[in-house]
């Protein structure tokens, strides 16, 4: 339990109930707060609370719909400001754009950097986010950013999921390596990766698995799911190689578009994510899918940046 008049914890409609978490993990109430749309689609934000001189900590994922999202945590942060809070932390559970982090082509933005210059604009002193698609985003901000790793909390629940099974994590694709090494270093299990390519323009991209996956249960370890395609295709390239079976660990459950479907169908026995995004009503009602919660992980976080301690040791 932690009880302090001097924080204060808001949120938008991103994802309440994970907000309403970490309150209770901090045995806090969050602060009333009015987030609401006009019939033009304007963002209108009122803050009920006295937040004058507060230690603030906004928590709202710039999930879908993302652009929404976003401007009700800029709104509020100014809401904030203007209301003399006296520092204001933005808790991003997930970081919308954080996959445009690089320019792919001529002429095209680098949006993940552009966020992070509205956040601070608009008045952010900090900055407390998780599992980010690219760690040199940090590098995008000139104010603090603590980076946090859901990877706590997905070994514990791994490790007695597949205690005495015979597993091997696999990294979807080369990016990943260094996240599913971690892992596999923490599960004493063997790695494997996927290298995807394509031989000729226009044809279909192979798989090519690095590593022996024979004999196995495969855990495909990555930060986001999104569509869910090429999950889908790595999980059917592992079987194909001999994997006994294939789950699948991610942090961010985007689940876009056909993503549920793709999974309901897969070869998939369990998507196991985390709520940094809300689920849908079809992704709640998805058997294969178990959520684990990142509450107690923030929350604890939230604790040590308003004391002043250390949050790498988090990590230790």
């Amino acid at each position: 339990m932690f009880g302090n008049n001097n924080i204060k914890l808001i949120t938008g409609n991103a994802n309440r109930p994970l907000a309403e978490a970490i309150a209770q993990s901090l045995g806090q109430k969050l602060s009333a707060a009015t987030v609401m749309h006009f019939s033009d689609g304007e963002t209108w934000v009122e803050i009920q609370d006295n937040v004058r001189g507060a230690d603030v900590f906004v928590i709202q994922p710039t999930c879908s719909p993302a652009n929404e999202h976003l401007m009700e945590l800029l709104i509020i942060i100014d809401a904030l400001k203007r209301a003399s809070a006296d520092r204001i932390t933005a808790v991003l559970p997930y970081y919308g754009y954080a996959r445009q982090d690089r320019k792919v082509s001529p002429r095209t933005p680098i949006s993940s950097k552009l966020v992070a210059d509205l956040l601070t604009a608009a008045g952010a002193d900090r900055v407390l986010t998780m599992d980010l698609h690219a760690g040199q985003i940090q590098g995008f901000f000139d104010i603090p950013v603590d980076h946090l790793f859901a990877k706590p909390v997905l070994l514990e629940y791994l490790s007695e999921r597949f205690k005495g099974e015979n597993i091997v994590v696999v990294s979807p694709d080369a990016g990943g390596a260094e996240r599913a090494r971690s892992f596999a270093k923490m599960l004493k299990s063997p790695m494997a990766m996927i290298d995807k390519r394509r031989a000729k323009p226009n044809e279909s991209e192979v798989m090519n698995i690095i590593g022996s996956v024979e004999g196995f249960r495969a855990v495909i370890i990555d930060d986001i799911i999104d569509t869910g395609g090429s999950m889908v295709k790595a999980a059917q390239a592992l079987v194909a190689k001999g994997a006994t079976g294939v789950c699948a660990c991610v942090t961010h459950p985007v689940l876009s578009g056909p993503a549920i479907d793709r999974i309901n169908e897969s070869v998939i026995d369990e998507l196991i994510v985390t709520d940094s995004i809300p689920l849908t009503e079809k992704g709640r009602q998805c058997r294969k899918i178990k959520v684990l919660s990142v509450a107690g992980l923030l929350g604890e976080a939230i604790r040590r940046i308003h004391c002043a301690d250390s949050v790498s040791l988090l990590f230790v």
